[in-house]
């Protein structure tokens, strides 16, 4: 009885990690100390941000392009000031498997040249903490958004659906008072 017992019990439990590993910011909760930095190794404290929403895209190599659409709509918002000045948007790189010598200083120079093709700063997790402490999903594109007091508006992971990115924008336009 205790074997076939044990095997289930070691199956429930993993599964219960699993569950853990994939949740992602429940709206209202607040957004947790971090302490980012960028290629140039300048640092953003979220903290610091209190006051102005903030928008934090966090993906890898691998997930970039899921939320390629969205991307096209934020830019769109972000033609105009008002969006520029008012939202935080903070784009993180996961670059877990990079953070060895000589890869590393590669990595770094990539990530300066498409910071500057974007002209937006890309900020660097080399060993998945940001990923961790923000409770997004590894391997996915994750979007969340906080309001100007540091809770969570909206989160979530992959590809967004046309319903879920016209929510955030909605979102977005409600936070800067439009």
């Amino acid at each position: 009885m205790k074997t076939r017992w044990l095997p289930g019990a070691a199956l429930a439990s993993a599964l219960l990690i699993g569950n853990a590993a994939h949740a992602l910011p429940e709206v209202g909760a607040a957004r947790p100390a971090l302490t980012l930095k960028d290629a140039w190794d300048r640092t953003l404290d979220l903290g610091a941000l209190t006051g102005k929403p903030v928008l934090v895209v966090y993906e890898d190599k691998d997930s970039a392009k899921q939320n390629e659409v969205l991307k096209q709509e934020l830019a769109g918002l972000a033609k105009g000031d008002k969006y520029m000045k008012s939202i935080a948007l903070v784009a993180v790189a996961d670059l877990s498997g990079y953070d060895y010598w000589p890869v590393k200083g590669f990595v770094k120079d990539a990530i300066k040249t498409e910071s500057n093709k974007q002209n937006t700063v890309i900020y660097c997790d080399w060993n998945g903490s940001a990923r961790d402490r923000l409770a997004l999903r590894r391997g996915q594109s994750n979007v969340v958004l906080f309001d100007k007091g540091g809770k969570v508006l909206f989160s979530a992971a992959g590809t967004l659906t046309a319903d879920q990115r016209k929510r955030l924008v909605s979102l977005l336009k409600a936070q800067v008072g439009e």
